[in-house]
């Protein structure tokens, strides 16, 4: 995203003293991509999207919250498993079940798809 755009759009979440209060969970998330792929100094980046350091420094820790805790991001894709597979006449595999955010049940057929699951989702 561009940093104008960015800018403005932080713009809408000044306070009267010029402080960036209650953004949300999107725009925190577009901030902190943003700020994983800036190469400049931290001034910079502060400058570009008219922010202090010490309002970014508040806005990317909230992101990075937000993303240990699972907020969605693009990068997520739906792991599905179509058929079953049997070993020499042994019965099908229920294979592993997962309990994800309270009521979620996710079921894996085998250990390298729950792998893959937890590193995309990581």
């Amino acid at each position: 995203m561009d940093l104008e755009v960015m800018k403005k759009k932080l713009s809408t979440y000044r306070n009267a003293r010029g402080q960036v209060r209650n953004v949300n969970d999107e725009l925190l998330m577009e901030v902190l991509r943003a700020w994983e792929q800036w190469t400049g100094p931290t001034s910079g980046f502060c400058a570009a999207i008219g922010v202090s350091s010490k309002g970014i420094s508040s806005i990317i820790g909230k992101a990075k919250k937000l993303r240990r805790e699972g907020f969605p991001t693009d990068q997520f894709k739906e792991v599905s498993i179509v058929g079953t597979q049997t070993v020499q006449g042994l019965p099908p595999c229920n294979g592993i079940e997962v309990l994800w955010e309270g009521s979620r049940v996710i079921r894996f057929l085998d250990v390298d798809n729950l792998i893959d699951f937890l590193k995309k989702v990581a």
